[in-house]
This record gives C-alpha cells, structure tokens and sequence, in this order.
C-alpha cells in the first residue's frame, strides 16, 4: 500500500481550492502578483507553500513579499494534510484580491473569511466539483461552532477582542449571504468575491458598508435581522452545519432573558445584543397564537421564527414596530430572535471596538402563548 506525503496530501486541497475559488467562481488568481494592475496578462507565479517543524502559536500563517506582491504560506507539517492549509489559502487568496490589504478595519474580517474559504471548500456545493477534481470526499460535518457563533450572538458581528472574541467563528453571515435562501437581489454565489472588487478603495471602510453597495434590494439592516433569525435553527442553506447545531444545541447558551413578572421580560444586562448582533432566544411550550411586543429605545429587527420538527420546514414573521404573532400547531418549535440593527452603518475596528458598537441595546417584551 502507498502512504502519501503530508505534502502529498495536501496538494490536492489546494489545487482544489483554487480550481472552486479561482477557476470556477472567477476570484483574482494568486499567481498574479499583487503589485500588477492588469489582472489578465500574467506574469504568472505559483503560490509557495513550506512545512515547518512549528510555528510559534499557530499552526499555519501567511506571509506577503511586498517587492514581488507574492504571498506565501507556511503551515506546521501535523497540519498539513488539514483544513489549516486551506484556511491558509484563504488569506493568499484574499491578499491577491488586493482590496482589503491595509485597512485596518477589514483586519479581523479576514480571518472570518479564510475560515468561510475553508468551509465553503470542505463542504459547499459550490466547490463540489472542484473536490471531485481533486479526490476530496464530501463530509458530513462542518467546523461551525455553534455554542461560539449562536451562544455569544449577542456579540458585535465581527468582534476581534483577544481571547472573547468571535471573528474566526463568525464566518456562517458570509455563507448566509452566498447561498442568499432569502433571494436578497445582489447576493448569491458571487458576493464574497464583489466584497473584494466593490470595496472602495483605501477607504478604510468595513466590509458591511461595501455590502451595502453590493445589495441592490434589502438594507444591510434587514440582512443581518434575517440572517440571525435563520441561525435560530441553522437554516441557511448549509446541511451539515445545520446537523451540527441539531446534534450540540443542548450545549448552547440560549439565557438570553429574566423574567419580569407573568409575560413579561427583559433581556440580561450582559447580553444586550451590540452592533449587529442579536438574541436568539427559544420560546417554551408555544401553543395556539403566540404574540409578542417588545419596548425598546435602539434600532431592531426581530422575527418570531417556527419549526416543523417532522418536516424541518422554518417560517419567519418579521415583527412590525416590534409587535406580531403567529399560530403555532403541535409538532412544531418557535423561538423569538431580536437582532440590534442599527440603519445607520458604523465605522469600526475590530480589533479596538468602541462604545457606540459595543454598548449593547437594551428591550424588553411582553409574551404570551409560550414562555421564555
């Protein structure tokens, strides 16, 4: 029996990455270099990949040579033949795109993308031919840390805090807005790639406000309110993410509320949802109508969102000026999801995250036909 090479191994996860990201879904190749203006013509360079024995504290990185415009990648050998290289790949891959480099307030953003390269390669039907290609089986599981991602969505969208932090598990907005389920017009398959070559450049800006541009239909306000009310059950067009939720829900943190007396409740001071996060929180033995009407002073968008748990069928009500209600039948699960969605996009980093972005907003709600 032949043993592949580590190296072996691992050439096929980034010949494949390339053949979905470049070939297929039409990304600036990284054999341009990123000094080169015309995207076309060559001069063409292979992207340089080195084992290490170890790196301090990682288990792969990306470089850049700013004289040639190159990056190259370096990953730990145990990690090789893994998805770190594809993760790696990702941020060569976003270097090339040139756009995002040197603004620091995409800093944090691109780890959030390299683990969506990661994933979307791994899983996505977007890159299943380029894993067929390439000899790479299709698993039945994701990465996606649920008990990170939807616990603590009460956290900025992309919040770069060191050791709190939630940019490397944040990346499934990214995969809600490729697969676009709510057929948001400027969305779909190729918005990640628009995020890249709409972003204004050296602006600075963040990338929700490119997404802003790039969405030709709904505010970015109604995408992260809808994006958050299909994380309530992981409905958003990728399968094996959704088992993982199924599987880990138990795990997760849903103590998003007190209660206030019958009917009545108030979100936790501590997990106020801050700037584009939210509260995703499970209604107890909804039956018949159940309506709800929250009090708050910030900008929200909520929905009351129901399961089939036979069918696995989702419907989502949109609460107008925060009030609505909707039947719920035997056999199915309901939850409440509150998203703080500013109208009024928010300059900031990350990595330094100010009060107006991270002061979470304060509502309350009253309830009925169910208990939260």
């Amino acid at each position: 029996m032949c043993h592949l090479s580590a190296a072996d191994r691992a050439l096929p996860l980034l010949e494949g990455a390339y053949a979905c990201f470049v070939d297929a879904l039409g990304w600036r190749s990284t054999g341009l270099s990123y000094n080169d203006d015309y995207n076309a013509d060559g001069p063409w360079t292979k992207l340089n990949v080195y084992s290490v024995d170890s790196l301090p504290g990682a288990a792969g990185v990306m470089r850049s040579d700013a004289a040639t415009g190159m990056a190259w990648l370096e990953v730990a050998n145990p990690h090789l033949a893994t998805s770190v290289t594809v993760h790696e790949f990702g941020h060569g891959l976003h270097y090339h795109q040139q756009t995002w480099v040197h603004q620091g307030r995409t800093g944090a953003w691109w780890e959030t993308l390299a683990n969506w390269v990661s994933d979307t390669f791994l899983t996505s039907p977007l890159c299943a031919a380029a894993r067929s290609a390439n000899g790479q089986a299709t698993p039945s599981t994701s990465e996606i840390n649920v008990v990170k991602t939807i616990g603590d969505s009460f956290q900025v969208i992309v919040d770069g805090t060191a050791g709190s932090g939630n940019y490397y598990q944040a990346w499934p907005f990214f995969t809600y807005i490729t697969n676009n389920p709510d057929g948001f017009a400027g969305l779909g398959r190729d918005v990640m790639r628009q995020l890249m070559v709409r972003y204004s450049p050296n602006s600075n800006e963040t990338p929700l406000h490119t997404l802003q541009r790039v969405s030709t239909g709904a505010s970015v306000a109604k995408i992260v309110g809808k994006y958050w009310a299909r994380m309530a059950y992981l409905d958003i067009g990728h399968q094996q993410a959704q088992s993982v939720f199924f599987s880990q829900r138990g795990h997760v943190n849903f103590a998003n509320v007190d209660s206030a007396g019958t009917g009545n409740y108030r979100v936790k001071s501590d997990r106020r949802p801050r700037y584009m996060g939210a509260s995703v929180i499970p209604l107890k033995n909804p039956s018949g109508t159940v309506s709800v009407k929250i009090t708050t002073s910030g900008q929200l968008t909520s929905h009351l969102v129901v399961r089939n748990t036979g069918s696995g069928a989702v419907r989502y009500i949109e609460l107008v000026n925060g009030a609505g209600s909707v039947s719920v039948a035997g056999g199915e699960e309901a939850s409440l999801v509150v998203a703080n969605t500013p109208a009024n996009l928010v300059l900031f980093d990350p990595f330094a995250l100010s009060d107006e972005v991270n002061t979470g907003v304060d509502y309350s709600f009253t309830l009925s036909g169910a208990t939260a």
